[in-house]
């Protein structure tokens, strides 16, 4: 399997349709418990795997979900529609990720230097990989040098890569989610990417 394929390069992800958006919206500034139950059930996988990506600990990721889903609780009633509702979550996802990363940095928890230092049974566990056969094992290594590979990016190339090539969005979106020109969000995922390569290509020496 190509690093393109485990990364889903190409693949658009769903979305909640413009009108789904109005509606939801609406229900939730009413304070409707069963709209934000909705909203939770339709975002929280796509929030989850995102935290992942960038975080590298899926305890850690599962902790920021719920904090996430507050916030945006908290703030539904700021959201100015001139977006998609997903992209304001998204925007709140990656704020959200890049504070707990530096926190996670204050307290000596950083990114792993080696591949062979994780260990590939870690590694698998940490992406859920379920027990044989042997292809879905072999399936299962690669998801994790590619998360292996992901996490030894920068943040900021990370979240570029998590969200162009993993969650499908479009460079409208990430340039409204990352408040960065489209000329340097397209050079950084493209320097992203190269360094990605390289990263898996030593991994296969």
């Amino acid at each position: 399997m190509s690093s393109s394929e485990v990364l889903g390069i190409g693949q658009e992800a769903g979305a909640v349709d413009g009108e789904g958006d109005r509606l939801l919206l609406a229900r939730l500034r009413r304070g409707e418990p069963e709209a934000f139950e909705v909203l939770v059930r339709e975002h929280q996988d796509r929030v989850y795997d995102f935290c992942v990506r960038m975080l590298g600990d899926r305890e850690e990721a599962s902790d920021l979900v719920q904090e996430i889903f507050v916030s945006i609780h908290q703030n539904v009633g700021k959201f100015r529609e001139d977006s998609k509702l997903s992209t304001w979550i998204f925007r709140i996802s990656k704020n959200q990720c890049i504070n707990r990363l530096k926190y996670l940095k204050r307290r000596g928890r950083g990114r792993s230097e080696e591949y062979g230092e994780v260990g590939e049974d870690a590694l698998m566990n940490a992406m859920g990989a379920p027990p044989g056969p042997d292809a879905a094992l072999e399936s299962a290594r690669e998801r994790a040098r590619v998360q292996w590979a992901i996490s030894q990016l920068e943040p900021d190339a990370r979240m570029l890569v998590a969200l162009r090539d993993i969650e499908g969005l479009s460079y409208e979106e990430i340039i409204e989610i990352t408040e960065l020109a489209e000329g340097t969000v397209k050079s950084r995922l493209h320097r992203a990417r190269e360094k990605l390569a390289d990263l898996l290509g030593r991994l296969e020496e």
